[in-house]
């Protein structure tokens, strides 16, 4: 089951991913390969049929990759359109499309948006198996597959000393795959002393999800204000470096708070943190 869709993303650059519309561009088809081709994919996409935007305000643009999957091109806000009469074809347009211009469709005015420029070229999405639809609702979930470069190792992989993590939290920009992934989800987690092994159960559900529940960590030298973790590292403020942050079970965004803090006091119960480590209630 996939935990990151690319609704995740646009919900976190502000944009209302029900006002935004999906295209997937098919390097199969002739046309859109020959303007690609001609570096001519911005005039491509601002060809469409009339009305083709209808309540969107924004356009999101993929570009076909192996089997399904595509990778993320660009992000517009729509403008109004015009008839593509002969007159309005931009200059090198590739003849197969050329042909097109016969005032029965429509130019838009698209204006570029940075707001997805750090994952642009890099961001993979999994279409689905209905490519022939190849403009769909920013609604529909489209699993993230990847976002290359800085690669976020998945949820089940996830084991960060502190030093780690605080090198990833201080230089968000440099580890956007991994700020997307982790503040997009409600998550119970473990901190563990490797030296120790005495652990800590916590929960993430506020808005910033794991990513600012374990920032809170980074930015109060490691004890998150936990009482008892609090006290330990009092006494020696060193014992920071040895702690250890997981993730034992992703938990459904639409879960509510009392349903998560249920789940949280179960995981306690298996590993009897209240016992033996770190948790006091």
């Amino acid at each position: 089951m996939a935990i990151l869709y690319f609704s995740d993303v646009l919900n976190k650059v502000g944009l209302n991913p029900a006002k935004v519309k999906l295209i997937r561009h098919a390097l199969t088809d002739k046309g859109f390969k020959a303007c690609y081709d001609a570096n001519m994919v911005y005039e491509y996409t601002c060809h469409q049929d009339v009305g083709f935007s209808q309540e969107y305000e924004y356009w999101v643009t993929f570009i076909s990759d192996s089997g399904t999957l595509c990778k993320l091109r660009s992000c517009y806000k729509v403008g109004q359109s015009i008839p593509d009469t002969p007159d309005v074809m931009p200059n090198g347009v590739p003849e197969v499309e050329a042909k097109k211009f016969q005032g029965e469709h429509a130019y838009f005015k698209l204006e570029y948006m940075d707001l997805l420029k750090d994952y642009e070229n890099r961001l993979v999405i999994d279409w689905g198996k209905s490519t022939r639809m190849w403009h769909q609702k920013g609604t529909t979930e489209k699993e993230i597959v990847s976002i290359q470069g800085d690669v976020f190792p998945g949820f089940e992989s996830l084991c960060l000393p502190y030093d780690k993590l605080k090198k990833i939290v201080n230089n968000q920009r440099g580890y956007e795959a991994w700020y997307t992934a982790l503040s997009s989800v409600n998550a119970i987690y473990l901190i563990a002393d490797q030296k120790t092994g005495t652990q800590y159960v916590g929960s993430a559900y506020n808005q910033d999800g794991l990513w600012g529940r374990w920032a809170a960590y980074i930015m109060t030298g490691g004890h998150g204000r936990n009482k008892k973790m609090v006290t330990a590292l009092q006494e020696n403020p060193e014992r920071r470096h040895d702690l250890q942050f997981s993730v034992l079970q992703i938990l459904p965004k639409n879960m509510s708070s009392d349903a998560i803090i249920q789940t949280e006091s179960l995981w306690k119960e298996k590993l009897l943190t209240k016992k033996f480590g770190w948790n006091d209630n």
